[in-house]
This record gives structure tokens, C-alpha cells and sequence, in this order.
């Protein structure tokens, strides 16, 4: 269905209604806040497009160039044109970007009748570009005799007074307006004045003064500020300020809205390095991260972290996982937040509630290399977490834990997108640098602009380098198919195909290797990264020792009885190194492991409090007299048992740490085995990124969107048609954000609207009205039906739509 023929557009709801379908659809992708909920007709959408949340969303889209022509038509009296926007911005008339700023709804009308939506000057708040109100306004504030006064200090011939055509406030207004008034009132200014101009012209427009209400003329003028007072060049903006006119500002700047023209992004800075190298460290690194949540994964499975009763991770627990992964605390929230948004990793919900592997994670673990990089990966680039924020201090003074809600940040996303689109456009092998970056991107989004955006940008190349979707600071080849794969996009239906992302990395990825080369020191080493089921044995029963090209671990009694811990005999531990060894098992670690195996569960702990068990009194005896578990203060019940106050876990860990090799059983004599993935959550799903900005739906469903628009704009159009024979349209229900839209944007038009009212009993009037005005919480109208001016609260409005003129 195409637009209907209109005229000449007398409001935004009018040039909606003349558009075209793909204008339309065009306008919901980028707005896409504006289609949830759909919309009646077209014109509660323009209602919508011009509420102020909304707006406010648009501006934080746009760059400086299109930021800045919304400043110099907020500046310009209405209507403007686009020779005007470009002239005060000083650039060509075709470099304006008025096209999409029409496109987005936030202006509208032709190129030489350009008019801005609403809302669109309260979002640009009180001094757009840094300028200040008009003269006229400022001389509104002060009374006829003040300008009368001034008038007769510039020496300014006004028509009498009291003649019905004289208006004085106009006249010195208009005076003061002209540019080369304003030069020759300058040229006399004395040094301090200037000076105060200066501190004015380019910074904010509000300087304080005391009392500057008070009368100044050029014989009272004592000071630099009550100079240009006395003469206009300032005006009062309250009792303790003064504010720079717009019109003395701009003949400051030269007529420009900004010292220099903004077209266009700035150059980026970038090393060059070979695409070869980039992908290889980005390899190395993908790598290296799917090495450490896999250990994560086994570390927790084993020794689950207790959450905070606050939410999160304890800063203790934090640095007792950066130990374990032998890495430092930043890099490891870093692998703590994406096993997290990876859905590795989860609050398993118990009474004492701990951070534990989901089912998901073994799932995961199963899967080949790349397909579980690239899971990790899009979890990053979707999610809304802001890791680099883990250890500092909110604004109470409190510790952000890992984990925890209080990293929550929903610009994350926005830079990840941001900074990755920025890469992938300086070009393959090409690292830009910091600084340089940031330029751009502060010029991409100049309303975001600040502090956190930068600390972000900071964090986000951190972040792309730990996953390997940077190498030494420029795109792979893995990150690059990342930004081209449009992750929020949902999965098509049906079986899965090749994932680009995926085999991106798996060609950068080393071949897991099958074996181990065991050695006489009781050491093994790894030529290479090792398949996961040979990965995880070699993480239970041995240390490891170094890295490098080459992994060296190192057995020894500790290691080897955490294996056993885990349920493996010395048997199955011994059979699995041969198979998995180019070379024979060495005698010294058939001995150690066989001793190890020996002395394994001699002790027994269970609960009591805990109580100690052994067939071996002599072994009792021992550690009754040994000072390293004297803090369990045991007591002998019997020639084989001790009591503990303990808890058994206590106990055990005290035992283990002592040298011994306890194990724990139950109730009834039967050994406990804790394996690996023995401690997992219920399903859980990832966490879900918190909104910044709703995404736009699929082209389809925005084509269907508009046909409903244009349905409804008929229906709404025959209903307009109706009202003329009768007694109004039919009034459909609208939500308060429009009614509140709908009846301010009647007021500011002095248009006529149908109203549904709610009176104390529930029942519904229908009312023509005219909106008057509209604040805290009440419309004040002039009603069509009485002839008499009322108020009605907003909340009991059940609907509104606009009325003809011949309703």
C-alpha cells in the first residue's frame, strides 16, 4: 500500500502520513522503540516519535555532524532552511545531514521550510551550542522603564511610548540584534569586559554575579560585568546570574555555531603489523582463554565459591581463582564474567547458595574447540557486563564484585559493537591506537561521550585481546567474522549450518594433540594443547609446572591423591598414562603412585561434629601428638577413633594440609567419592543482557507493522468523517505515555481534541476539548460542550484522539 497524495505537511503527523511504506519501515529500524507497542495509526506515532524518552534515544544515535544541525535549527527561528543550518554551521548546504534527520522523524518539512519534532528542544536542553536565550527574551524580564533607560543609553530613537504601534521592547531587541551594532558596541569595551565575553563566548553562556537583578545604567557601571549590562551586551538570567544573549554570542563567533566545522570523523592513528601475525596471536589467545574456563570449570566442579549474600563473588574467592588459573585478578573476573554470560557457570539456588558449573558447561565441554570459542565469544559481544568495573568502589564506598548486578552496564554492548566496527573499518592488520580511537568514537556518539564510554573502550580492546578477536591490537580474522555475523540477530530455524565464526577460529587453533611424554623426574610433557578428555586427567593428577609451546606438569603426592580423591584407582590412573604415553610409565611414578595409593584412605572422616576413624592405632596415636592439627582439638572415644570440633570439611582440608590422606565417608562406612562435575547447578539459562535500547525487528514484521498503521490511519480517517453527522468518533484506549503525548501536542497546536473521561463512579464521558496547558499531572482545557474552562487529571483520561475542525 503506498502513501496517500497530500499536501503541503502542517505537522509531523501529516508528513508521516505522506510517506512511503519503506520510509516508513525505514523510520521503525532505526526507532525500532517506536513499534512496541504498535501504534494505532500514524498518528499516534507521530505522537510517540515526539515524547521525550523516545527523542532522547534517537539523539543518542547520532554523530556530531547530525547533533549539530539539530543545535543550529534549534538556534534559527522557525522555519528554517537548510542554506541557514549550513551557513551557521559553516559547511556546504548538501553536508547538512538533514535527510536523515527527517528520515528519524526529529525534523520534518521541506529543505527551505525545516521545522524541528518536539521535544527535540528540551532534549538539546537550555543552551543548545552553548548559546544563550534571545535578546528579546532577556529583555522580557526587565521592566519598561529599564528598557526604556536602556534604549536611550544606545542612544536609540523610539516612536512614543504610548503611541498604540510602539512596542520597546521590540525595537531594542531588534537593535541589538544586528551584528554591526553589536561590533560597534564592542570596539568601545574595555579590557576586563572583553575579557568577560571571552570566558563566555565559547564555555557556558551563565556566569554569576550577585545581585545582578539589581538597575544598572552607564553612569552607576563600575565593573567590567555592569558594563555590558548597562549596554545590553549581557542580560540577567535570575538574582545571582547573568547570561550571554545568543545573538551577541554568535557576532562573537564570527556567525559560526562552532569554532570549526565537524563533516566528518577524525583520521585514525594505526600500527601496521602482518595479518599473519595479528591471527596468530589471535590464536595463541583463543587458545590460552579456552585452557582457562576449562579449568575454572574443573575448579569450581570440585571447590564451588559461596555466593554473597549481597550477590557476587567474594574478593577472597576472586583471588584464590586468580591463583589457580595463574593469572591476575583482572584477567580473571575477565574468565569468571564469560563462563557467567556464557551459561557455564551459574548461582546453583540451595540454601547456601553456591557458584557452580550448569549442565550447559558439559555440554560445551564436549564440543570441539572452535565451536566453543565461538560460544564464548558471542556471549561476550551480546552481553551487557562491564568486567573492568570488578574492585572498584560504588558511590557508597562498597567493593563491585564479580557476579554481582553492580557491573551491569547496558552501554557495555554499545562500545563492544562500537569499537569493533571501528576495527574492522581501519583494515586488516592495522591496530589503531587509543587516543585516536576514542576520538572517533566520541565523535560517532557525542552524547555519550564521557568517563565511562572511555574506561569501556579501555576495557572492550582488553577484552577483544584475552579472547583472541584482536591480535597485538588489531581485528583477526576470527573477529571479524564475529562483527559480520550480526549476533542479535535470532537463529534461523531448523538444522545448524557452518558456522563462520566458529571456522574462522578453528583454522587459527591448534590440532589438539592425544599424548603426553612422561619422564623419570616425575614429570610429563605436553607437545602441544591436549584433547579435553587427556586435558582434564592430566589437570586432576598432576601440577603444572610451565608453559610454553610446550606444557611441562609435574606428579607428585599431592596430585596424585587428588586423583584418587576423585574415585581413580591407582589401577586406572597408571593404565590411562600408558595408553596416553609415547613413552613407557617411568618406575618412579609406578612407585609414587602405588605409595600414594597405599597410604589413601587410612584415615576416614565422617560427621559427628567429625569423627576420625583408622584400623592403624598407631596412626591415631600420631595424630593425637601432632601440632599441625591441634586446632581440631580431637579426643580419643575409642583405640581407632577421634572426635573433632569440626565440621568434616574442616577436618579433611586440616588432614590434607598436614600431609596426611584422609578421605571421607558416610554414615555408613562408605567411602565418598567427589568427582569433577560432581557438584552442578540445576538447568539454568545465560543471563540476559539488560536493554540499552530495544533491537529492531526483522523486516517482515516491521512491513506487517506498517500495513496495521495504515489501516488504522482509514479507520481513524472515516472515523473524522463520522464525526461531522454525529456524535464523534469511536475511542479506542491509549496508553498514558501517548495520552500525556497526545494532549501536550494539541496544547502546544491549540488543536481540538476527542476525549474518554473517567468521572468517580467509572463512567466514561465523551468530550471535545482544547487543551490548554499541561503540568503536574492535570490537563486544563477549554471544554466545547459547557463553554467553560476545566481541569481533569491526566490518569483519568481513557483515550484521546484528534477532532476535525467541524467536530
Amino acid at each position: 500500500m503506498s502513501a496517500p497524495a497530500a499536501s503541503a505537511a502542517r505537522s509531523l503527523a501529516d508528513d508521516l502520513r505522506a510517506r512511503s511504506d519503506a520510509q516508513l519501515v525505514a523510520l521503525l529500524q532505526a526507532r525500532p522503540d517506536l513499534a512496541t507497542p504498535v501504534p494505532s495509526d500514524l498518528t499516534s506515532l507521530a505522537a510517540r516519535a515526539t515524547t521525550r524518552a523516545s527523542v532522547q534515544r534517537a539523539l543518542d544515535r547520532l554523530d556530531t555532524l547530525g547533533l549539530h544541525c539539530l543545535e543550529a535549527l534549534a538556534v534559527l527561528p522557525e522555519p528554517a532552511s537548510r542554506a541557514e543550518v549550513a551557513q551557521l554551521l559553516g559547511v556546504r548546504p548538501k553536508a547538512c545531514t538533514i535527510g536523515l534527520l527527517r528520515d528519524l522523524a526529529l525534523v520534518w518539512g521541506p529543505d527551505c521550510d525545516l521545522r524541528l519534532a518536539r521535544a527535540v528542544r528540551d532534549n538539546l536542553g537550555p543552551h543548545p551550542a552553548g548559546l544563550g536565550p534571545p535578546v528579546a527574551e532577556l529583555l522580557g524580564k526587565r521592566d519598561l522603564a529599564a528598557v526604556l533607560a536602556l534604549a536611550r543609553d544606545l542612544g536609540l530613537q523610539l516612536d512614543h511610548p504610548h503611541a498604540a504601534a510602539c512596542d520597546p521592547l521590540a525595537q531594542v531587541a531588534a537593535h541589538l540584534s544586528d551584528p554591526a551594532v553589536i561590533a560597534d558596541l564592542l570596539q568601545d569595551a574595555p579590557p576586563q569586559s572583553r575579557a568577560v565575553l571571552e570566558q563566555l563566548t565559547w564555555r557556558s553562556p551563565v556566569g554569576a554575579l550577585p545581585r545582578a537583578d539589581r538597575a544598572v545604567d552607564r553612569q552607576s557601571a563600575s565593573t567590567a560585568v555592569e558594563w555590558l549590562l548597562a549596554r545590553g551586551l549581557l542580560g540577567v538570567a535570575d538574582a545571582e546570574h547573568v547570561v550571554l544573549p545568543k545573538e551577541v554570542a554568535l557576532a562573537l563567533r564570527g556567525g559560526r555555531l562552532h569554532a570549526e566545522p565537524s563533516t566528518a570523523a577524525p583520521a585514525v592513528e594505526a600500527v601496521s603489523h602482518e595479518p599473519s601475525s595479528v591471527d596468530a596471536a589471535a590464536g595463541v589467545a583463543g587458545a590460552e582463554l579456552l585452557r582457562l574456563v576449562e579449568e575454572l570449570l574443573q575448579s569450581w566442579g570440585l571447590t564451588p565459591p559461596p555466593v554473597l549474600r549481597s550477590g557476587g563473588l567474594g574478593v577472597r574467592e576472586l583471588r584464590r581463582t586468580a591463583a589457580g588459573l595463574q593469572v591476575d585478578e583482572p584477567t580473571a573476573a575477565r574468565v569468571v564474567e564469560l563462563a557467567y554470560v556464557g551459561g557455564l557457570i551459574a548461582d546453583d539456588g540451595q540454601a547456601q547458595p553456591v557458584w557452580a558449573p550448569t549442565p550447559a558447561s558439559e555440554q560445551w565441554q564436549n564440543l570441539s574447540p572452535a565451536p566453543r570459542w565461538a560460544v564464548l565469544a558471542r556471549a561476550w559481544l551480546g552481553c551487557t557486563r562491564a568486567p573492568g568495573l570488578v574492585g572498584t568502589r560504588d558511590p557508597k564506598g562498597a567493593v563491585r564484585a564479580a557476579l554481582s548486578a553492580d557491573i551491569e552496564r547496558p552501554l557495555a554492548r554499545v562500545v563492544r559493537v562500537d569499537v569493533l566496527r571501528e576495527l574492522a573499518d581501519v583494515g586488516a592488520g592495522l591496530a589503531p591506537q587509543p587516543h585516536s580511537l576514542l576520538g572517533r568514537l566520541h565523535w560517532q556518539r557525542p552524547r555519550q561521550a564521557g568517563a565511562l564510554v572511555d574506561e569501556l573502550v579501555t576495557w572492550t580492546l582488553a577484552e577483544a585481546e584475552l579472547l583472541g578477536v584482536t591480535g597485538r591490537g588489531a581485528l583477526s580474522t576470527p573477529g571479524r567474522a564475529l562483527h559480520a555475523a550480526r549476533v542479535f540477530e535470532p537463529e534461523p530455524a531448523g538444522p545448524a549450518g557452518p558456522d563462520p565464526v566458529a571456522d574462522a577460529m578453528g583454522a587459527l587453533l591448534p590440532e589438539p594433540v592425544d599424548h603426553v611424554l612422561l619422564q623419570a623426574d616425575l614429570t610429563a610433557v605436553a607437545p602441544g594443547q591436549l584433547e579435553p578428555v587427556l586435558a582434564r586427567a592430566m589437570a586432576l593428577s598432576a601440577d603444572v609446572e610451565s608453559r610454553g609451546g610446550a606444557t611441562v606438569y609435574r606428579f607428585s603426592p599431592l596430585s596424585v591423591r587428588r586423583a584418587l580423591d576423585a574415585g581413580w584407582s591407582a589401577h586406572e590412573l597408571l593404565e590411562l598414562l600408558a595408553a596416553r604415553s609415547r613413552t613407557p610409565v617411568p618406575q618412579p611414578l609406578d612407585y609414587l603412585v602405588h605409595d600414594v595409593a597405599r597410604r589413601h584412605g587410612q584415615l576416614r572422616v565422617a560427621a559427628a561434629g567429625a569423627y576420625i576413624r583408622s584400623d592403624d592405632e598407631s596412626l591415631i596415636g600420631e595424630l593425637l601428638a601432632e601440632r599441625r592439627v591441634a586446632a581440631l582439638r580431637l579426643r580419643r572415644l575409642a583405640p581407632t577413633v577421634l572426635v573433632a570440633q569440626a565440621e568434616p570439611a574442616t577436618v579433611l582440608s586440616v588432614l590434607r594440609q598436614a600431609g596426611r590422606a584422609p578421605v571421607a565417608e558416610s554414615a555408613d562406612g562408605v567411602v565418598v567419592v567427589r568427582r569433577p562435575d560432581s557438584r552442578r547447578t540445576p538447568p539454568r539459562q545465560p543471563p540476559q543482557p539488560t536493554s540499552w535500547g530495544q533491537l529492531a525487528p526483522s523486516q517482515g514484521l516491521l512491513e506487517a507493522v506498517v500495513r496495521m498503521l495504515r489501516a488504522g490511519q482509514l479507520s481513524y480517517d472515516q472515523q473524522l468523517a463520522r464525526s461531522a453527522r454525529g456524535p464523534g468518533p469511536a475511542l479506542t484506549a491509549t496508553d498514558p505515555a501517548l495520552t500525556l503525548a497526545t494532549l501536550r501536542a494539541a496544547a502546544a497546536a491549540r488543536e481540538r481534541v476527542w476525549i474518554g473521561y473517567a468521572d468517580a463512579s467509572g463512567h466514561v464521558e465523551r468530550r471535545v476539548v482544547e487543551p490548554l496547558s499541561v503540568e503536574g499531572g492535570r490537563v486544563t482545557v477549554f471544554d466545547h460542550g459547557t463553554e467553560h474552562v476545566r481541569s481533569f487529571s491526566v490518569h483519568r483520561v481513557t483515550a484521546v484522539t484528534r477532532a476535525d475542525e467541524s467536530a
